[in-house]
């Protein structure tokens, strides 16, 4: 029987791995060509990757961010789909100001309550 020790995620890890779904909604808003698209993407691995953390606070912290970008996705296909041709020449500073008053301070906020919550390490047994 070999005596292996538990893997240890620390606090800060675990504190990091929250924030970083919204850093990805904040890159995705204010750079939103070609992020807002690479992130859609990207945001799936990082879902997968963190919504079933050891630390299930990190999975709260990732699946509420998910929901907001997903929101605001998923808001813009009808937008985009149903309006007149020139509509996103004409009006795309409209819709990138929609977005980033809608995700950034939800990002923000999210993160200042990440940074406000007392984390504790945890152990994964072996």
């Amino acid at each position: 029987m070999s005596l292996e020790k538990a893997k240890i995620v620390t606090a800060e890890e675990a504190k990091k791995s929250a924030k970083l779904f919204n850093y990805g909604n904040i890159a995705a808003v204010l750079v939103p060509f070609p992020l807002f698209i690479f992130w859609f993407g990207a945001s799936m691995f990082v879902y997968a990757m963190y919504r079933h953390h050891p630390n299930p606070r990190v999975g709260y912290y990732t699946q509420k961010a998910a929901y907001y970008y997903y929101a605001l996705s998923g808001a813009l296909v009808p937008v985009l789909t149903f309006a007149p041709g020139d509509f996103f020449y004409k009006y795309w500073w409209l819709l990138w100001g929609f977005s980033f008053l809608l995700l950034v301070p939800l990002s923000i906020r999210e993160i200042i309550r990440i940074n406000r919550e007392e984390w504790h390490d945890v152990e994964i047994p072996r």
